[in-house]
């Protein structure tokens, strides 16, 4: 909300139950793509109060005859969410948010800012350098699929997703709890993580997995339509995520570009070993037995119901600590 006075006095006291009171503030969301447009259709389906902004009027047309409230008139918008005391969210790729930050430091500087925004720390220097007294706790749904746009979205797309919600030790536990209450409206979990954390994990489970796709895809190109024609789940599914939009696609791993080196650089030392010992020696043994071992990991904790972080109230001491602690342990938000 907008209101410091009110927050004040929220501070003063905040238990994980404050999260039930933040269903009535209205949501304002900046970009109506793929995640923009889908947690629009969500928090209305879940009856809270929302409404958008989008500059292609085709977007806006579709949305407005699909009966969403949304405007390709970002000023009046934003004056509307000033207004309501909206929670605003930023839902465009990372090129296009120094422009609407600065709108909103313009029009709407009081409001709590979030994002879905898949790097966190970027976010962050970027509203820090455009909106320096901005409230702003960072997000990211872990949902998404190749296509974008309006036409792509769907209502149901963070239905069991994790959602991962920025937590530092200096976060205040009221912003915190509306934030986690718009991504369980949405239907997820929330993960409490610091953004440098997170976007080392995304950089490994998501940024670094479109790379290698790409590469997949090209080489299994590359020969003939031989192999297309062969082409079946192996391929299929390891090159899924290349049908995303290029510029999407640049955007996103650009973005975290300093984690993603990183990454990037243990796969191709793991794939120098590899070929070196299939070169020397005729075998794979040691990449393929770690990445079995990893992928029966990664399978017991998605296959296993989420287990709730516990013995944590929201403002106490150390909360932010504990919550982080306990998401590392694969435990999740659930109050």
């Amino acid at each position: 909300m907008c209101n410091a006075e009110s927050v004040a006095q929220n501070n003063a006291q905040v238990t994980p139950d404050s999260g039930e009171q933040t269903d009535a503030i209205p949501v304002c969301i900046l970009g109506l793509g793929l995640i923009g447009g889908s947690l629009l259709r969500r928090l209305s389906q879940a009856g809270r109060v929302g409404y958008g902004y989008n500059r292609s009027t085709t977007t806006v047309d579709a949305a407005i005859a699909a009966g969403y409230d949304v405007s390709a008139d970002l000023t009046a918008v934003l004056h509307r969410a000033a207004a309501d005391d909206a929670v605003i969210v930023l839902a465009t790729p990372v090129p296009a948010l120094a422009n609407m930050v600065a709108a909103v430091a313009e029009i709407a500087p009081g409001c709590l800012l979030t994002d879905v925004v898949s790097v966190k720390a970027e976010v962050a220097r970027i509203i820090a350098a455009g909106h320096p007294g901005a409230r702003y706790i960072g997000g990211h749904p872990m949902a998404g699929t190749s296509e974008s746009g309006w036409a792509a979205t769907d209502p149901h797309l963070f239905d069991g997703a994790m959602w991962m919600v920025s937590t530092h030790d200096d976060t205040d536990p009221a912003d915190w709890l509306i934030v986690a209450g718009i991504a369980h409206s949405a239907g997820s979990y929330v993960v409490p993580a610091a953004d440098d954390a997170h976007d080392r994990a995304v950089a490994a489970i998501s940024h670094n997995p479109h790379l290698t796709a790409a590469v997949t895809a090209t080489i299994g190109a590359g020969e003939s339509d031989l192999s297309m024609r062969l082409a079946a789940g192996s391929f299929r599914d390891g090159t899924r995520v290349t049908g995303t939009a290029p510029a999407l696609q640049r955007a996103m791993l650009e973005g975290n570009a300093v984690a993603l080196l990183n990454t990037l650089s243990e796969t191709i030392d793991r794939l120098t070993a590899a070929r070196d010992a299939l070169r020397d020696h005729g075998s794979v043994e040691v990449v393929v037995d770690d990445g079995y071992r990893a992928r029966r990991r990664y399978e017991a904790i998605a296959h296993a119901e989420p287990q709730p972080i516990e013995g944590v109230e929201i403002g106490a001491d150390g909360w932010a600590q504990q919550l982080r602690w306990q998401a590392h342990q694969a435990r999740v938000w659930m109050s």
